[in-house]
């Protein structure tokens, strides 16, 4: 069993189309998806359309549920949200209904649970607390806190868009494969921070049984990132032609 882990694509489909590629280079023979998936100023239906090519254990995110929730006054408020509801063909487009179907999280056998946050919560992050400004490893309690009553060798989350393999003490190991789409972000909430990967490559991770147990390969891909950061630009959206063109905060 070889599984390919891709989180947070954001509708950059350039991305996705060498990440898919590399994947099926690889060998991977199953494709998880743990959300955030269409929100964004590159090309969400295209994006949507060629993961319905495929056959992905798909988990939803939060800013998945950010489309399909939005509000008329949110979505004239904001014009990446109009853009995305326009692209997919409105509010009860088969793209937007597919996302309300998705489920919150998925226990894919016993020893591999998928989500995008935590357990419990898809906007809190599992692995890193941003207090500081900057994502600091949480410690080994505060990980199993999180955690919870999760008894799986592997948890897989997303929503960071950091890749990081952790064990805690409890045996249990945690997988972020980093985002596949949005290499480094900035946002107020919980507090004001930044999160970087300092590379404009697509980020993705292969899980493999064998065995000795479970193998965690992180990977690199590089693809046609100024066409990503292009479509952003022409959204109007600078910062995301940042984050996409460097792996980097605004201000550097």
């Amino acid at each position: 069993m070889k599984i390919a882990i891709l989180s947070d694509i954001h509708s950059n489909i350039f991305a996705l189309e060498a990440v898919l590629d590399d994947a099926k280079r690889r060998g991977a023979n199953h494709l998880f998806n743990l959300g955030d998936i269409l929100y964004g100023p590159i090309a969400p239906k295209a994006t949507y359309d060629l993961l319905r090519q495929h056959d992905f254990v798909t988990i939803r995110g939060n800013q998945d549920r950010q489309i399909y929730d939005a509000t008329a006054g949110e979505i004239s408020a904001n014009p990446t949200m109009q853009f995305i509801l326009d692209d997919l063909g409105g509010m009860q487009s088969e793209a937007v209904e597919w996302m309300r179907s998705l489920p919150f999280d998925h226990q894919f056998n016993d020893d591999i649970y998928l989500c995008h946050g935590t357990p419990a919560d898809d906007l809190i992050y599992l692995l890193e607390n941003v207090e500081t400004g900057g994502p600091v490893l949480r410690s080994d309690m505060e990980i199993k806190a999180l955690i919870e009553d999760q008894t799986s060798k592997i948890i897989l989350c997303g929503h960071t868009h950091i890749p990081r393999t952790v064990a805690v003490s409890s045996g249990q190991t945690i997988i972020n494969p980093g985002s596949i789409g949005l290499p480094a972000y900035e946002d107020d909430m919980p507090y004001l921070h930044a999160i970087e990967t300092y590379s404009p490559m697509a980020s993705y991770a292969i899980l493999e049984k064998s065995s000795g147990g479970y193998a965690v390969s992180h990977i690199k891909v590089p693809y046609d990132y100024e066409s990503a950061s292009a479509c952003a630009a022409k959204r109007g959206r600078s910062d995301r032609q940042h984050y996409l063109s460097t792996g980097r905060k605004l201000s550097q």
